[in-house]
């Protein structure tokens, strides 16, 4: 991720209690449409991958994860929880080139400066192969803020993230919206887009 201190700061203090709370038992119906989107055995950047959840259920289904960090705890957590190969890695040390048949950045990318966002989804375009599949989930509003655990949020209206994607090369395929009570304890509205790279 572009890297912000105090947020990756924060998940370290709080890397067991987010695990704990955000852990995915069952599949989600985003992450069960985005395996099923995939071909058996596609590989899967999980950019963002927390305690690696999404991962397991991805490798569980004869996908290939490729879970990666900025934060050493979450890292160590997916690790000891599911052997997955997490690994240490920001936004902006993505440099792959048509190596991931997916891509799925689940409400990370939210942790980025809104002035950077361009750049990372152009790099995960070109890390995608060609009709490669992009899951985004992002939480909806405006402005940049700091939540009470020391996160930085940057938030995005629909209309300016359906902009961002088609800028970056992206087609929507699929749409959700919906309310989440985050770590920080506010009821936050989302919106998710599942998107295939065009060329």
């Amino acid at each position: 991720m572009s890297v912000d201190r105090a947020t990756i700061d924060a998940y370290e203090a709080n890397a067991a209690a987010y695990a704990k709370r955000f852990r995915v038992v069952r599949l989600t119906r985003p992450l069960k449409a985005f395996i099923d989107a995939l071909p058996q055995g596609a590989r899967v950047l999980d950019l963002g991958c927390g305690p690696g959840d999404a991962s397991a259920h991805m490798r569980n289904a004869g996908l290939h994860p490729d879970p990666v960090d900025a934060s050493p705890a979450m890292v160590a957590l997916a690790n000891d929880r599911h052997r997955i190969g997490a690994r240490l890695g920001t936004f902006d040390e993505l440099e792959a080139v048509a190596a991931y048949d997916g891509v799925w950045a689940n409400f990370s990318l939210l942790h980025a400066p809104r002035a950077d966002l361009p750049r990372h989804l152009a790099a995960i375009h070109r890390a995608l192969k060609p009709a490669g599949l992009f899951h985004i989930a992002m939480k909806t509003g405006a402005g940049e803020v700091r939540d009470r655990l020391g996160r930085s949020y940057t938030y995005v209206t629909r209309d300016e993230l359906k902009d961002m994607l088609a800028a970056a090369g992206f087609t929507i395929i699929a749409a959700a919206n919906g309310h989440e009570r985050g770590l920080a304890g506010t009821l936050d509205p989302f919106v998710i887009f599942r998107t295939r790279a065009d060329r």
